[in-house]
């Protein structure tokens, strides 16, 4: 398919999705409750205090992931990769943790203060990775998923620990976050989440064409002009960053930054000039989607979002190491 006619198909399809998801749940709304956002009444509140910044808070956090999985596989070259594989989902998860078991309770502008501390800790695992790769001169990418991967099997045996010798409830609480969920969402976190998605996608949009370059390999992109060693600082910053505040707003939501790269990838190849829109159209699309089917398909009860993408995620993959050549991971 041609680039442009696939961003107007995922442009279409947001578009969609924005309108209807909010539409959808166990009590159906009227469209008179659509168009009347100050009314007092439970269809009114329930639009547009709940659902609306639901739908938009996860919209925000899939186009946010993929776009920054998109560029994260750029930079080591590889599909499989994303920011959560330099321990910032287990370190923002082991700052939730510590918070629910020290009980620790502070106001922060309106935002439930778990999610400060949770960010606090992703941004220590972002600046602890980074040290230990520069601590052996230059900033290299092996040695960065190296010390990615050893910090994220480190935390993920403290949040084993915290969550151990947490009483019943507090585990609980703990296995919910984990799990990654939307069900808290209010126009505060969708504040949070805009700058962060938007100025997060057109920062690293426009450093696709070094994206560009990065994953023809580093001689080439050297040779063309590229400083190497300063757009892979940038790009780790930036999607690290992006993620560790999704990871705090919204717990870990796997498989997103990296199937939805994937597939925008099969379809209109790997320029970044489109593959960053369009992930981020499909992505917000796609998260959106699994919200939805997260909060009706066992009505009134309410699935985690992230078991929904993990449960799609995990065949996904399995189809495209199984399937044919054409589909093979490749970047």
């Amino acid at each position: 398919m041609k680039p442009v006619y696939f961003i107007f198909l995922s442009l279409g399809l947001a578009i969609f999705c924005l309108v209807m998801a909010p539409m959808v749940g166990v009590q159906p709304i009227g469209w008179s409750s659509v168009f009347n956002p100050r009314g007092a009444g439970t269809g009114e509140l329930l639009f547009w205090q709940i659902r609306v910044p639901r739908v938009l808070a996860a919209f925000l956090a899939g186009a946010g992931l993929s776009v920054a999985g998109a560029a994260f596989q750029a930079l080591f070259r590889n599909p499989l990769a994303t920011p959560f594989t330099l321990g910032v989902s287990s370190a923002a998860s082991l700052g939730a943790a510590i918070h629910m078991r020290l009980g620790l309770s502070f106001p922060f502008f309106g935002f439930p203060d778990v999610c400060l501390t949770s960010f606090i800790s992703a941004l220590g695992a972002i600046l602890l990775v980074y040290g230990i790769t520069m601590a052996k001169g230059g900033f290299s990418t092996a040695r960065l998923l190296l010390a990615g991967v050893a910090i994220s099997f480190l935390f993920s045996s403290l949040i084993m620990v915290v969550h151990f010798t947490s009483d019943a409830n507090d585990a609980f609480r703990l296995l919910r976050r984990l799990m990654g969920s939307l069900s808290a969402s209010e126009f505060d976190t969708v504040a949070a989440l805009f700058p962060v998605a938007i100025l997060g996608s057109i920062f690293l949009a426009s450093l696709a064409w070094e994206l560009d370059l990065l994953t023809l390999g580093e001689e080439l992109a050297v040779s063309r002009g590229v400083e190497g060693e300063t757009v892979r600082r940038k790009i780790f910053f930036v999607t690290c960053l992006m993620e560790g505040v999704v990871v705090a707003l919204c717990g870990p939501i796997g498989f997103v930054g990296l199937m939805i790269p994937h597939i925008c990838r099969l379809l209109i190849g790997g320029s970044h000039r489109f593959l960053l829109p369009a992930s981020f159209l499909m992505g917000g699309s796609f998260l959106t989607g699994c919200d939805t089917l997260a909060r009706t398909v066992l009505s009134p009860a309410e699935l985690p979002v992230g078991i929904i993408t993990a449960l799609i995620g995990g065949p996904f993959f399995l189809w495209l190491l199984l399937g044919s050549k054409s589909h093979e991971l490749e970047i």
